[in-house]
């Protein structure tokens, strides 16, 4: 790879920021994290956790691209959940609750562990062109950095305003300031805004808390690390406590709804479905008589608790008296009121697959500014926008994750190619080839390319290669050791109606039979570690769908990567309606897999665009 040394900005310090500039600088190149309060750097605005179901396959997809985000939330992990359990190991959700202040530690480390970074105190204002290009960004005390390429990271600091009842201030998240005027350059620039709101719950001082009169959530005993470089937890485990709602608390709520800014109408920008403010579900969802909380500890050693489940932006002695409410919280003692914060976005449909900003090169957006919610999708883009920040400083061909091999990806494609009505959360469902996107093998689909890109070290590499030589050589053992009917029967295995011999590895697909089991008749397996027989089977669970699946997936990227030209005329292709021809212009597609996911699209009408894209690809 090219050796040049480029500097690439990284503006903003949270998660999208601090993956951004972590990848760009193991990648070779020189960078600048400029951003308020230095100390504040991966810090977590809102819930103490990482990962989740859809958000877990995006941190085992930024840790097998070397990133920071897993190792982080291991080294302060306190609790351990791997959601969906109980369904297919495909949608398998690892989750850890964290000690913030372990984890901002842990990135602050990590990022001065990392050579070529340097970070700058300060609050950027305005960006820099030459020529219709990014060349840098100037900073509220007129000083000027010069660089190859601009990362925007601003969370919901872009305009941001912070409402609590009927009181509203500027601020991009309590106690920090919003960055307003890079709003009013996007706009001048050409790209269109919206606005979107988040929303997090009060904090509750944990000594005030009636523990004894609650339920609790324990840790799994067999915990799921997010990084595949993690063995065990390092810290000690906690318990989190689950409360509820309940009709003292909906009246309370429902009564003063009026001072709600969700519901009085100070909010114009859409929040997110998926997790809504506790006003909202008891408007929502008016036939349930409670809703679920989680009183999850924010550390160790913190005095406070996060309740997941009670996002709201009332005044705060509502707060008070409905929190007060609850079981468990007769006496609750609120450190830091929930508020809600709005802010501006930009429609990703401004972005290239890359997240570079087609009306501004060298200016590339990733995270809550692109119209997404979580420290996961933040995280994803960071790193995605990275990578092709420095390709493209370089000259180089461009990386692309692909949605049939990457949940990053799906997250991409589907930002940039349909928008974003509302905040934007990663699920299993927006995946089509899930089965083959598992966090279990997340390694083994990116990793290589990692590798390629000059994102993993040498022997994080060597530790991948050494897991491929053990997991072939299991798969090798299995295919070949064969058991008789009455061997899979003696350990509780299903009887064969034809009576044949049966492999090790076909058995894995159909029958849950102990590994324990399997060596009291095979030593052989016992060379196999635990680790790696837990995938295998799983590879072999899913076996015959994923032959399926890899058939569907060839069949698609027969077209699905065929180019289109850049300034590619879609006026001119007969057959296209208006309606469709509008939005291939206002999308401007990089492939015909892209073209495919725009809304409206017939495939009729693929079918013309694939004509005359071929057409346009051959040679005059």
């Amino acid at each position: 790879m090219k050796q040049e040394v480029e500097t690439i900005a990284v503006v903003g310090g949270g998660h999208a920021g601090v993956e951004a500039a972590y990848a760009a600088a193991r990648m070779g190149a020189n960078v600048v994290l400029i951003t308020q309060k230095p100390e504040t750097i991966g810090v977590m605005s809102c819930n103490p956790a990482i990962g989740g179901v859809g958000k877990g396959h995006l941190v085992r997809e930024i840790d097998a691209m070397g990133g920071l985000m897993a190792l982080c939330a291991d080294k302060a992990a306190i609790h351990y959940r791997l959601l969906n359990r109980s369904k297919g190991p495909a949608v398998h959700g690892p989750r850890a609750q964290v000690d913030r202040e372990l984890y901002r530690c842990a990135v602050q480390e990590t990022l001065r562990s990392q050579q070529n970074i340097s970070i700058i105190a300060g609050t950027v204002e305005d960006v820099l062109t030459v020529a219709g290009r990014v060349c840098g960004v100037k900073l509220e005390d007129r000083t000027e950095v010069r660089c190859n390429a601009v990362i925007l990271t601003t969370g919901t600091f872009l305009n941001g305003v912070i409402h609590m009842g009927r009181e509203t201030r500027s601020g991009g998240r309590i106690g920090d300031r919003a960055s307003n005027r890079l709003s009013d350059r996007l706009k001048d620039a050409g790209t269109e805004l919206g606005r979107l709101k988040t929303g997090t719950p009060p904090r509750i001082v944990s000594s005030s808390i009636d523990w004894a009169s609650l339920q609790f959530q324990n840790s799994d005993p067999d915990p799921t690390m997010l990084s595949f470089q993690s063995k065990a937890p390092q810290n000690p485990i906690l318990s989190c406590g689950i409360t509820a709602t309940n009709s003292a608390v909906h009246e309370i709520i429902a009564s003063n709804l009026a001072f709600s800014a969700m519901h009085s109408g100070a909010i114009t920008g859409k929040g997110p479905r998926y997790c809504p403010s506790v006003e909202d579900k008891i408007s929502r969802f008016a036939e349930k008589s409670s809703h679920q909380i989680f009183l999850e500890p924010e550390g160790l050693n913190s005095p406070l608790v996060y309740p997941n489940g009670i996002s709201t932006s009332l005044p705060l002695d509502i707060q008070r008296e409905f929190v007060r409410a609850i079981e468990g919280l007769a006496r609750a003692e609120i450190a830091q009121p929930g508020y809600a914060i709005e802010y501006d976005y930009v429609d990703p449909r401004s972005l290239d697959t890359g997240l570079q900003v087609t009306a501004l090169p060298g200016l590339w957006l990733a995270g809550q500014i692109n119209g997404t919610t979580g420290y996961e999708e933040a995280a994803a883009q960071g790193l995605a926008a990275a990578i092709d920040a420095v390709l493209v400083a370089r000259g180089l061909d461009q990386f692309r994750f692909s949605r049939t091999s990457s949940y990053i990806g799906v997250l991409i494609d589907d930002l940039v190619t349909k928008g974003v009505s509302e905040p934007y959360r990663m699920f299993t469902s927006r995946a089509e080839y899930r089965l083959t996107l598992r966090p279990d093998n997340a390694d083994q689909r990116l990793t290589p390319a990692a590798e390629v890109l000059g994102l993993v070290s040498k022997n994080r590499f060597s530790q991948f290669e050494e897991k491929l030589r053990l997991l072939n050589r299991a798969k090798d053992i299995t295919d070949g050791e064969t058991l008789s009917n009455g061997e899979v029967q003696k350990i509780g295995g299903p009887s064969s109606k034809s009576g044949k011999r049966r492999s090790v590895y076909s058995l894995l697909s159909s029958a849950n039979i102990a590994h324990q089991s399997l060596k009291s008749i095979r030593p052989v397996l016992a060379e196999i570690e635990t680790g790696i027989w837990n995938q295998l089977r799983v590879e072999a669970l899913y076996s015959n769908y994923i032959d399926r699946q890899s058939s569907d997936i060839l069949r698609l990227k027969r077209f699905e990567d065929l180019k289109v030209p850049k300034f590619f005329n879609f006026s001119e292709v007969a057959g296209l309606s208006h309606e469709i021809t509008e939005r291939l212009l206002r999308v401007q597609p990089e492939s015909i897999g892209q073209a495919s996911r725009i809304e409206g699209m017939t495939p009729v009408a693929l079918n013309a665009l694939i004509f005359a894209v071929r057409n346009a690809n051959i040679p005059a």
